[in-house]
């Protein structure tokens, strides 16, 4: 047993700080502390374009979408055309992570604290739909960048992100050897690559029309569901030890 734990250490867990009981609920349904979302959900029917889709229950407000929307916004001075215009069809996935971020009501079970100076709490590791993943990718592939860490490393001395000059712009598949390689490194691991689909229930969608599949989603991992996410990383023999350490 000792070498059967010591050997199970060494693998990439993925984990999910799972709440207790009398929290779950608030869970479902919260705002993290972060530099633009309001302290609780609530309806906003003027959200504006790829975020609409927010407006019952969101976590945003209406300037906050509109200016999402821009090239060089006040929300974090960032610039997408870094490396050059970027396309528009990879500009519209950035809207829509944007989008997802500021507004989603159902990240509870991700959110983690966080030690940037702009906000108290983040996400870590959501489990993104495969559709999501590979599309953005896939619409981005002919683009570029001089990073894969976005979170940081920039030069801020002009007041926007430029590269560093130790950096070059290079095609976004030399940046990205793949989808998986994107999603997990671009934001400092908020999302996590699953194989899952956006039928399963069991990852979370950044397009979507109707109603908010998220929620459902947030309360499966909340009942303790995070197997599924191991299983569709590629983790399967790690989930088989732990089963056999119960």
């Amino acid at each position: 047993m000792d070498i059967l734990l010591s050997r199970l250490l060494l693998f990439p867990v993925f984990l999910i700080a799972l709440p207790s009981c009398a929290s779950a609920v608030d869970k479902l349904n919260m705002c993290m502390d972060g530099k633009h979302q309001i302290s609780e959900p609530r309806p906003e029917g003027q959200l504006y374009q790829q975020c609409s889709p927010w407006k019952d229950n969101a976590c945003c407000t209406a300037n906050t979408t509109e200016e999402a929307h821009q090239d060089n916004s006040y929300l974090y001075n960032f610039n997408w055309n870094h490396c050059g215009i970027m396309s528009e069809k990879c500009k519209k996935h950035f809207i829509q992570d944007t989008c997802f971020y500021e507004c989603s009501p159902h990240l509870g079970p991700w959110i983690q604290p966080a030690s940037e100076s702009w906000r108290k709490e983040r996400i870590l590791d959501v489990p993104l739909c495969l559709e999501d993943c590979k599309s953005w990718f896939e619409d981005c592939k002919d683009d570029y960048t001089c990073k894969e860490n976005w979170h940081k490393g920039w030069d801020w001395s002009s007041g926007v992100n430029r590269c560093p000059r130790d950096s070059q712009c290079s095609r976004w598949t030399e940046i990205f050897l793949s989808a998986q390689d994107m999603c997990e490194k671009i934001w400092s691991n908020s999302y996590k690559y699953t194989t899952l689909s956006k039928d399963s229930g069991r990852c979370m969608q950044m397009w979507f029309t109707g109603s908010n599949p998220n929620r459902k989603v947030a309360e499966y991992y909340l009942n303790g569901g995070s197997e599924t996410v191991a299983m569709a990383t590629g983790l399967q023999v790690f989930v088989q030890l732990v089963m056999l350490l119960r």
